[in-house]
């Protein structure tokens, strides 16, 4: 990024600026709501003996609208719903704070459906550009991210995904910001984890889109690094709606694998980088037996997946195959407990970290407009290092690198157990990445 993008601030915002983080650093590690109290009197200036009152920057009124394009349908549907409705929360909530505070505006929050297609995400950012909606939440997948950057640049519309990992979307000075971190990290995590446990050989088995490949390149790339072997392993068209081709293909290339380099099946694993259409192909894999005695692995795009869950076949073998799955952990503050447990209450389900994420991106658009008093693409980005600097959200600290994505995170580890009789989500660990080492729950 340029020094003007990475957040050189002028003279006319400087006052909403301080006010902003003013308010934002008294809510550090509050956790009675509002977070985000503002300040009981007006904020003055005393020159030289006589008292100034300093006024908010003119600007911003009646409905500011923010745009949302989530996966409501479609291979990351269940992700999808945890993000509205963590967005709905977040919106709730921002404008009972604007309305304490006086301000002359609230916060409109539109949200489309992508499919989880790369093509719908494109229809849906080019809609909502046309109703002049130029800051915008999400999409969740890098694939759809990737089919909708040029446009984003081009038209100069602030996109923040709770969730697009693709190394390779990692670029300064574009208007996509990440506020998870790149699969670089992930990748370091799961290959960690396996060799941990006493993995030695791995065949991967990859959702053929931009996402999938980088995160497999990242992890095999690592995991032979630490000594272990990856095997050639199968790509799938993200489009796939049946598996038998490929439960036949892993299952030879297990078997071949186990037998070739000698190991036992305990040293093999399967390592499945996919999203919810996982259920559907665990339903194939199933049929073959030398699959259900590996362990497998997962990522982000499985951890805590509602289907996975509810879908008896894919909870079966899920837990049969101990199919543990990395995600990136969140700080697990006050503010992660209230917002995780009103997500619990309404759906009936953990949401994903990035349900927690698309949480604190409406918070941080919320704040930088107060800052910025004006809604505009190039003026929130100059501010939003300032606000994310004295923001510490449901997710934690945010801190960007110089392509926009969190700099770094630890991973929890989640895995499907039995608890009082149902399948559950279960969190057995923590990758840290500081050490980069696996910390365990206590059994």
């Amino acid at each position: 990024m340029s020094s003007e993008r990475k957040g050189t601030v002028g003279k006319g915002t400087a006052i909403a600026i301080f006010l902003v983080a003013l308010i934002v650093g008294l809510a550090i590690g509050i956790a009675a709501a509002p977070y985000f109290a503002p300040p009981s009197a007006p904020v003055v200036t005393t020159i030289a003996g006589s008292v100034t009152t300093i006024a908010q920057p003119a600007g911003l009124s009646g409905e500011i609208t923010i745009g949302a394009i989530l996966p409501l349908t479609g291979d990351l549907a269940t992700f999808g719903e945890n993000d509205k409705l963590a967005a709905e929360i977040a919106t709730t909530e921002i404008n009972q704070f604007l309305r304490s505070a006086g301000a002359p505006w609230t916060l409109k929050l539109v949200v489309e459906d992508t499919g989880t297609n790369p093509t719908i995400a494109l229809d849906k950012i080019t809609s909502l550009n046309a109703k002049g909606i130029k800051l915008v939440i999400g999409p969740m997948s890098s694939g759809e991210v990737r089919n909708i950057k040029g446009y984003v640049d081009a038209n100069k519309i602030l996109l923040i995904s709770p969730s697009s990992t693709a190394p390779d979307l990692a670029i300064p000075g574009d208007y996509v910001y990440r506020y998870c971190p790149d699969d670089t990290i992930q990748g370091l995590a799961i290959a960690r984890v396996m060799y941990e446990l006493g993995i030695r050989a791995i065949v991967p088995v990859w959702r053929g889109d931009a996402w999938g490949d980088g995160l497999q390149a990242a992890a095999s790339k690592r995991f032979q690094a630490l000594g272990g072997t990856v095997a050639e392993g199968v790509r799938y068209a993200p489009e796939a709606k049946e598996f038998s081709a490929e439960a036949r293909s892993l299952a030879d290339k297990v078997d071949s694998l186990v037998k070739s380099e000698g190991l036992t099946k305990d040293k093999v694993g399967v390592y499945l980088i996919a999203f919810e259409e996982a259920a559907l192909m665990f339903t194939y894999m199933q049929e073959y037996p030398v699959l259900s005695s590996v362990k497998w692995f997962g990522s982000d795009g499985t951890a805590n997946s509602a289907k996975l869950r509810e879908e008896k076949a894919a909870a079966d073998f899920s837990m049969k195959t101990e199919f543990l799955n990395t995600i990136f952990a969140a700080t697990k503050s006050e503010k992660f407990k209230k917002l995780n447990d009103q997500i619990y209450t309404t759906l009936g389900r953990t949401p994903e970290t990035y349900a927690i994420v698309s949480y604190d991106e409406m918070w941080i658009l919320a704040l930088s407009l107060l800052a910025a008093q004006k809604y505009d693409a190039d003026a929130i980005i100059k501010v939003m290092p300032t606000v994310l600097s004295n923001y510490f959200g449901a997710s934690g600290l945010i801190t960007l690198n110089s392509a926009g994505d969190r700099a770094s995170a630890d991973y929890d580890l989640w895995a499907i157990m039995v608890m009082d009789g149902k399948p559950t989500w279960m969190g057995l660990g923590t990758y840290v990445f500081a050490t980069d080492s696996v910390s365990w729950v206590a059994a």
